[in-house]
This record gives C-alpha cells, sequence and structure tokens, in this order.
C-alpha cells in the first residue's frame, strides 16, 4: 500500500517538481550568464589597458635609415624582467615568418611567439586589433594584443604586439563564480522551502476539502461545511447535492424495503395461523413452509436493509456500549451455564453503521459463542488502522473443523440439531459483515473453542 501510495500521481509533488525545474533551470542560466557577462567586462577593462600600450608604441616609434626604433616608454613593469607585462614589434620576413625587431626588457631573451596566420587575421579586420592567448616567459598564461601600422621609408608593415598575465583576472573570474554559485546555491534553497510552503498553503482548501469528506464517510458530520475559494465551492456544494441525493435515494430503499417487509409477513402469519387452527398432514406442510418462507424473507430483507445503510453518511455506532449491553443481557441468559463473558474494547472506538446491524452482528456472534462455549467466552474489539475495526469472539467449546467452518456459514446450517434456534446465527453475521463489506473468519481459539474474526468499517471518533 505504501509503494501505491507513493507511485499514484500527486497534485503537489506535480506542482512542487515543475516549480523547481523552472527555478533551478532559470538560476542556473542565471548564474552562468552573470559569471559570462562579469568575465567579459573584466576583459574589456584588461584590453583598454593592452590598447594603451599599443597606443603609446604606435605613437612614439620612429623610423629613421629604414629600421624601426622603439619609444623610450617609463612602464616600470615592462622595464622589470618577466614582470608579466610584455611587448614586441615585429615584422614579417621575406621567410614569411614573424621576427622580432625590438622588444621590452621584460622578456629579457625570450618572444612572444605569435601566430603564423597573425597577418592574416589582421588584415581581414583592417584597423582593429586581434586579440589571442599566448604562454608567457615562465608559462604563465598572457592575453595578446596586436595591431598592424605603416610608416613612410618602411617597405613592409610593422606589427606592434602587447601581452600581460592574465592570471589575475582568472582569479576574479573564478572567486566570483564561486561566490555567485554560493549565493544561487542559497537562493535555490530559499526558493525550494518557498515553493514548498507556496503549495502547501495554495492547496490548504483542497487538504480541507478532503478533510471535510473524510469526517463525511466516517460519521462525524454529514455535510460539508466551511469556506472555501470560488474555484471550489462549486465542487462542495456539487458533492453536498450529491450526498443530499445519496441520502434520498438510501431513505427510499429503507421505505421499500420496510412496505414490502410488511406485505409479505401478513400473508405469511395468515397462512401460519390458519394452518395451525387446522391440524392435518397438509397444515404441517404449510407451518412448515411458511416458517422456511419467513426465515427467507427475513434473510433477505435483512441483507437489503444493511446494505442500505452501508451507503448512508452519517451513521456510527459506539462498539463499548453495544457490547456492554449484550454482555449483560447474555449473561442472564446463560446464567443456569454459569457462561462468564469477558469483554473489552478500544476507547473511542466507532462502527460506521447502525446500531441495530452492530447488535446483530455482535449478538449472534457471542450467543452462538455462549450456546456452544463451556463457561467462558472472550471478546475483543480493536482499532485496525484508521478506517477499520477487528471484533473477536472466542469460546471454549469443541470447535470446529475446517469442514465444518465451510458449512456452518451457510444460511439455515445446523451442526448441532439439539442446540435450540434456526441455524440462522453465524449466515446472518457473514450477511451482514459483507453487505458492510467487511470480512469473516473462523479460526481455532487459544481457549480451545472457535474463533471468530469480524473485520468491519470503522468511524472516526
Amino acid at each position: 500500500m505504501i509503494g501505491e501510495a507513493v507511485r499514484r500521481p500527486s497534485l503537489a509533488r506535480r506542482l512542487v517538481l515543475l516549480a523547481l525545474g523552472w527555478s533551478l533551470a532559470a538560476l542556473v542560466v542565471s548564474a552562468i550568464l552573470f559569471a559570462f557577462l562579469f568575465q567579459q567586462a573584466a576583459l574589456r577593462r584588461f584590453d583598454l589597458g593592452l590598447s594603451d600600450l599599443i597606443d603609446n608604441l604606435t605613437a612614439g616609434s620612429t623610423v629613421a635609415q629604414g629600421q624601426i626604433y622603439a619609444p623610450a616608454l617609463t612602464d616600470e613593469r615592462a622595464l622589470r624582467a618577466y614582470s608579466g607585462r610584455y611587448w614586441e614589434i615585429a615584422q614579417k620576413g621575406t621567410d614569411g615568418k614573424i621576427h622580432a625587431v625590438a622588444r621590452s626588457r621584460s622578456l629579457w631573451d625570450s618572444e612572444l611567439h605569435p601566430p603564423a596566420d597573425l597577418p592574416e587575421r589582421i588584415a581581414a579586420n583592417p584597423g582593429q586589433p586581434v586579440t589571442f592567448g599566448a604562454a608567457g616567459p615562465l608559462g604563465e598564461p598572457l592575453r595578446v594584443m596586436a595591431r598592424q601600422a605603416s610608416y613612410p621609408g618602411l617597405s613592409a608593415p610593422v606589427l606592434f604586439i602587447v601581452g600581460e598575465d592574465r592570471s589575475p583576472i582568472d582569479r576574479d573570474v573564478r572567486a566570483f563564480v564561486v561566490w555567485t554559485a554560493v549565493a544561487f546555491v542559497i537562493l535555490g534553497g530559499g526558493l525550494i522551502v518557498a515553493i514548498f510552503f507556496q503549495v502547501r498553503v495554495g492547496l490548504r482548501p483542497l487538504f480541507e476539502l478532503r478533510r471535510e469528506i473524510g469526517d463525511v464517510r466516517r460519521g462525524k458530520a454529514t455535510r460539508i461545511g466551511g469556506e472555501f475559494p470560488t474555484e471550489l465551492t462549486p465542487l462542495a456544494e456539487e458533492l453536498n447535492a450529491l450526498m443530499v441525493h445519496n441520502q434520498e435515494t438510501v431513505e427510499r430503499q429503507r421505505m421499500h424495503v420496510g412496505n414490502l417487509a410488511h406485505a409479505l409477513k401478513t400473508p405469511i402469519s395468515v397462512m401460519a395461523t390458519e394452518a395451525g387452527q387446522r391440524p392435518g398432514p397438509l397444515a404441517e406442510v404449510v407451518s412448515r413452509q411458511a416458517q422456511i418462507m419467513q426465515q427467507h424473507v427475513d434473510h433477505h430483507l435483512r441483507r437489503a436493509r444493511a446494505a442500505a445503510r452501508s451507503q448512508g453518511q452519517g451513521e456510527r455506532t459506539d462498539v463499548a456500549e453495544v457490547l456492554d449491553e449484550l454482555a449483560r443481557t447474555l449473561t442472564r441468559i446463560f446464567s443456569d451455564k454459569g457462561v462468564e463473558i469477558d469483554w473489552d474494547c478500544d476507547e473511542d472506538l466507532y462502527f460506521m453503521g447502525e446500531r441495530q446491524d452492530l447488535m446483530e452482528i455482535a449478538g449472534n456472534a457471542m450467543e452462538n459463542a455462549g450456546k456452544f462455549g463451556k463457561a467462558k467466552v472472550r471478546v475483543r474489539a480493536h482499532a485496525k488502522g484508521p478506517d477499520r475495526l477487528t471484533l473477536t469472539i472466542e469460546d471454549d467449546g469443541p470447535g470446529l473443523t475446517p469442514a465444518e467452518r465451510e458449512a456452518v456459514v451457510a444460511r439455515g446450517a445446523r451442526l448441532d440439531e439439539s442446540a435450540p434456534g434456526s441455524g440462522l446465527g453465524l449466515s446472518i453475521v457473514d450477511e451482514l459483515v459483507r453487505a458492510y463489506r467487511g470480512a469473516l473468519a473462523l479460526e481455532d481459539s487459544r481457549l480451545g473453542g472457535l474463533k471468530l474474526a469480524i473485520e468491519l468499517p470503522r468511524a472516526g471518533a
């Protein structure tokens, strides 16, 4: 049952999962977008410094005797070896390779090693700088910017290449990503809690409606009451109208059953009376058949009444009160045998049905136990979950074999012809229990006799 409940679709779970899916997807996309935008903004600021350095090189360089000379820059980082800030002036040689003409002291004896297709990439975007990544003299990651310029007196254009260690930017980006992830995780946790409570609060009227319906089904109320939102008010009204219709149907069934009982009992009584006043073989046959007819009528009318009652709402019977009354009555009936009836019942245990039916179920079972028991009858009533109760009746009599247990619930079956009665006791119990969608089981009793285990619907306290 628990596995079925887990697999059963849940509206609340569906809403929570749907909201969480969209929220988490939005958070992940937002986090990635924020990290990307932060990285691009940091690179733009970084590129501004590289662009200024290229502008200074381009503007300060001079040409003399067919050679280009770099300006005397005052950038301290470019003057310090392996400082992380580098520049280089290069030209494309006759061999098609790029050769450094001048370079910063920070490069010492190293070069920036631009890609071989750098002139083509610059030519594809005239006037625009080209950026790429490279490894520095110490293996540090560099962001490199290159620009091409032409000077009078030089046959080939000049490449100005500047680079700077991008490790600080990468560290800042990683730190931003980490803190953004932490912030979004916290935000996601808050959204999960908020969504859960939002769904619970939003669906609270549905839970309240379910509770109201459960109260009606368990017999604690006859109608759905309370105030509901405009979306649920029509549903509550329709349910109330349906319950009124069902109750009216049950009442009509009861009325028809009563009318049928009166209509049939009178002719049968007349037949039995007339047969009793005129002794003879025919009269005996009529009397015997009239008695059988009366038993059939009582049996089917009883079953019809129980079935109608089981469909009604608002019926609840205190089990302890019924057992106490039956125990006192049967103790007096079996006083000559000295039968002791020991009964026990859970507190606030209610049968979801009419008192008369529970009296007939428990009364027939307890009477049968007192009739065939020797000196002791034990009755126990306990809750079996929120919607079911169990009633067990045991005696210390001779008990029954498995074959006799099947026969004894047959209508009119009597295994002991010397005992008084019609033989309908356990048959009545079985029919009424089935009418209430319950179950009857016959087992061996620890007292030595028969044990009747009866399962019935339970009403809320």
